[in-house]
């Protein structure tokens, strides 16, 4: 079965610089899970908790999701703290329990959270798409947005793993 993995798409992802494609971004994650909701499978919003006073401590302004995406009382909720979500997190027990194979990786942020957990997810042997244009990232001081993303697409289309890893565009992975 697959999962779908959205990585702290959260409202404080606002503040600041703009983010590359925002919108787009947003709208291919509820395509995506929607489809994936549709063929039996389960999606999981990683949701970064972090210190009291920060955007992102538990009840701030930044700690909720974004208001675009389309979350359902089926989809599941798992915090974290860390870039990693599966570092010190539920993440793997609750993938195991519901029989996750395959796990389709988004959101926000591609250099950081993104890049941590799909590694995360090949450490424990799942298969894992990088959904390719489903995740975003600011403008890096010495790096624009497009080209951090650009790279970090073709880095983990060649990570070596022992399961299969795949870097697949939002219209590659939706049925015809």
């Amino acid at each position: 079965m697959d999962a779908m993995i959205v990585v702290d798409m959260q409202a404080g992802l606002l503040n600041g610089a703009p983010k590359h494609d925002l919108s787009g971004v947003i709208a291919r994650i509820n395509r995506l899970a929607a489809a994936t909701r549709k063929q039996g499978g389960r999606v999981v919003f990683i949701q970064h908790c972090g210190p009291d006073g920060e955007a992102f401590a538990p009840g701030a302004p930044g700690w909720d999701f974004l208001p675009e995406l389309d979350r359902r009382d089926s989809d599941i909720v798992v915090p974290k703290s860390l870039n990693d979500a599966f570092a010190g997190t539920a993440l793997k027990a609750v993938l195991d329990g519901i029989g996750a194979r395959r796990l389709l990786i988004a959101g926000w942020a591609t250099d950081f959270c993104v890049d941590a957990t799909l590694r995360g997810a090949t450490a424990q042997d799942y298969d894992v798409v990088a959904v390719a244009d489903g995740h975003t990232c600011s403008d890096r001081p010495h790096l624009a947005a497009a080209k951090v993303i650009r790279h970090h697409n073709w880095v983990w289309s060649g990570l070596i793993a022992r399961r299969s890893i795949r870097v697949m565009s939002t219209a590659e992975l939706l049925p015809a």
